[in-house]
């Protein structure tokens, strides 16, 4: 399939000015001089414009936080588009393009309020509301947006498929093991880690300041068509570093070739929610296509909003002794905008998980929780639990109450300062079984996590094209 270039596509349109001309009467009498002859080849760069164009009403804008800022009603939201964003096949936005909000309200999260108290944490977390009201462009200009509120914000991470598992079961194990153990190691190695520790310190305490997260995102659509001025391209940045959770940056997808047929690599929006909660087999599921795909030639092979049809899979809902959710689906057919349609065979390779990293993707495309360690950390909590009921008689007073402190662990570090005060043995390693008890109870018998793909989550498919009778048009 390749479609021409549409009319409204992006082409670079410059005039002329009278010093332009100058410069180029100059050159035919002989007397240009050689920084003139800099300015004419520098003035069409600096002239070249994007088109004018309008975003139409519910266009994803992805956007994302760049540092930690407090978490009250009224504070300012300085947030930066994650992806590019496209129109008519034309790049209108460039990521990284400042989005300006404000949290309007605060609501309560009982879950997470639930989940702290058990630990010890009294503090009253709550969900930011946050309303976005402007966009401002490469140069300067600030437009207002109308979007719809955005909550439930979160740090994304892009899930990507790894290559597949060699050997077998013992094998499969313990690359798993391997992998929990470099991300429990990469919490004290990884950048950031002096703010993960203050963070940690702070979780510990009855009560604590709440933030925003740096990188949390949320994904908004317009609520009323956004008319976008015509714009100075923008020149090429060089890449940036970036952050490991970081999504990978976003270049213009060439379809390669692959056993002589062109594979697409597509990014794309799911158009509606998916849970692992309510998901059945066979259920037809849509996405838009974001951004075009263009074939080698520079004609466009897949164009922004095609319409991407498929159907899920498997699905399994969580169940208790801690089995989790499982949802897989794939993509059968591309509806262009036009009607025309078209078979291929998509295979997910990357998904945005604005669950904390706490979701992992298998070789085969299947999206699940991330196994959890679920005999170490209940092992080391025992261990300490033991300990004040480990008393030798040349134990000194200090000694008996370090014990005590270190085993009073499960109730933040209001159950240390009890253990330690209490001067009981016995108190600080009933508080600390108290710990164990969760940590077994959350890891082993509590109901497994749902996988849940909000609306507008982004996906990358890799797809290659197939004939089908079935969608070739039928003879008259």
């Amino acid at each position: 399939m390749s479609i021409d270039t549409p009319r409204g596509a992006s082409r670079s349109t410059f005039s002329l000015s009278s010093s332009t001309r100058t410069i180029l009467h100059s050159m035919t009498l002989g007397r240009a001089q050689p920084s003139l002859l800099l300015s004419l080849l520098l003035s069409p760069l600096a002239l070249c414009q994007t088109p004018a164009a309008t975003l139409p009403t519910k266009t994803p804008l992805p956007v994302q936080t760049t540092d930690h800022l407090p978490m009250r009603a009224g504070q300012p939201i300085r947030a930066e588009l994650i992806y590019p964003v496209y129109a008519d096949n034309t790049l209108i936005l460039p990521a990284k393009t400042i989005v300006i909000g404000t949290v309007t309200e605060l609501r309560s999260n009982h879950s997470r309020r639930v989940n702290a108290r058990v630990n010890g944490d009294f503090t009253p977390y709550h969900i930011p509301i946050v309303h976005f009201t402007q966009i401002i462009l490469a140069d300067g200009t600030a437009l207002p947006i109308a979007t719809g509120p955005a909550t439930d914000g979160a740090p994304i991470l892009r899930l990507t498929a790894p290559p597949p598992h060699k050997g077998g079961f013992i094998h499969k194990e313990w690359d798993q093991g391997m992998e929990i153990l470099h991300e429990q190691t990469a919490v004290f190695t990884a950048p950031g880690k002096t703010d993960r520790l203050v963070q940690f310190v702070y979780h510990q305490l009855p009560y604590h300041p709440e933030r925003i997260e740096n990188g949390t995102a949320w994904t908004v659509e317009t609520t009323e068509p956004l008319s976008i001025p015509p714009q100075l391209a923008p020149a090429p940045a060089a890449p940036a570093t970036s952050k490991p959770t970081d999504p990978p940056p976003q270049v213009t997808t060439i379809a390669a070739e692959k056993g002589g047929r062109p594979t697409w690599i597509i990014q794309a929006y799911l158009s509606d929610q998916l849970t692992s909660a309510t998901a059945k087999s066979g259920q037809i599921v849509h996405a838009i296509v974001a951004e075009p795909v263009y074939n080698a030639d520079h004609t466009i092979a897949v164009p922004e909003g095609a319409t991407i049809i498929g159907a899920i899979t498997q699905a399994k809902h969580a169940r208790s002794f801690a089995r989790a959710g499982v949802l897989r689906f794939d993509f059968k057919q591309i509806v262009l905008p036009g009607g025309q349609s078209e078979n291929v065979q998509a295979a997910l390779t990357g998904v945005d998980s604005a669950s904390s990293g706490q979701l992992a993707m298998d070789s085969e495309g299947n999206v699940k929780p991330k196994p959890q360690d679920k005999i170490v950390v209940p092992l080391i909590l025992a261990f300490l639990a033991t300990r004040p009921l480990d008393q030798d008689r040349d134990d000194t007073t200090d000694s008996l109450a370090g014990k005590n402190f270190v085993g009073a662990n499960g109730f933040g570090f209001a159950g240390n300062i009890i253990g330690l005060a209490g001067g009981s043995a016995k108190i600080a390693t009933g508080i600390g079984a108290y710990g164990t008890a969760v940590s077994i109870y959350r890891r082993c018998i509590a109901r497994g996590k749902e996988v849940t793909f909000a609306k507008d989550t982004r996906l990358v498919l890799q797809t290659t094209p197939r004939s089908s009778a079935i969608l070739k048009p039928e003879p008259h």
